[in-house]
């Protein structure tokens, strides 16, 4: 079955930097997109970036420039490399697994999550 595990969070300073990945089995990674989003008690689920299963790249303005996405086909992972971190980047992220090759196609499965705190 499909499955998505996240790890890399973690506690770290304003300004500083992370990387976040997610592990996937269960479905042939390179042909599907996959998205990172993040939850905060008080915005609820936010988008944060898309790959689709060709490479192309997404992100909201929020972290735009800050953050960078990318995949590794041969490892099955994704990874969300955060840096100049903020305390508004406070969240719970996840991964989640696309119905198809591009974000357009909408997404299915959640990862666990995995809590990034930003914090002096």
């Amino acid at each position: 079955q499909v499955q998505l595990v996240e790890s890399g969070g973690g506690l770290v300073q304003p300004g500083g930097s992370l990387r976040l990945s997610c592990a996937v089995s269960g479905f042939t990674f390179s042909s599907y997109a996959m998205r990172w989003v993040r939850r905060t008690p008080g915005k609820g689920i936010e988008w944060v970036s898309d790959i689709s299963g060709g490479g192309s790249t997404y992100y909201a303005d929020s972290v735009k420039g800050r953050f960078t996405i990318s995949r590794d086909n041969a490892k099955n992972t994704v990874y969300l490399q955060m840096n100049s971190l903020k305390p508004a980047d406070t969240a719970v992220y996840y991964c989640r697994k696309g119905v198809g090759g591009i974000p357009q196609y909408g997404f299915d499965s959640w990862g666990q999550g995995t809590q990034v705190t930003v914090s002096s």
